[in-house]
């Protein structure tokens, strides 16, 4: 499913028009994101979980010459599957 479908879904199962939808799905997600920008974790019980991981700096290779470099650390966004999803995809 992809934004668009989720839209047309939300826009028949709540009888509001395709604009409202959009609206809807784009304050969901645009919150989403503002809280993880800021290192908040983002919970949708039963469903899953989203939150900023930190990695540290550490030495890796070009794989194309070889070469040694240093990676910078960074922070990237961490998706984990809830226990009521695993169970739902499981069946």
């Amino acid at each position: 499913m992809n934004k668009l479908e989720l839209i047309a879904t939300l826009k028949n199962e709540a009888n509001i028009s395709k604009a409202e939808a959009a609206k809807v799905v784009e304050i969901f997600f645009g919150n989403m994101a503002e809280a993880l920008s800021e290192g908040e974790r983002v919970e949708i019980r039963g469903l899953c979980s989203f939150f900023v991981k930190d990695y540290k700096s550490y030495i890796g290779r070009n794989p194309k010459t070889g070469e040694k470099v240093v990676i910078t650390p960074k922070k990237l966004p961490f998706f984990k599957c809830g226990k009521e999803l695993k169970e739902r995809v499981d069946y």
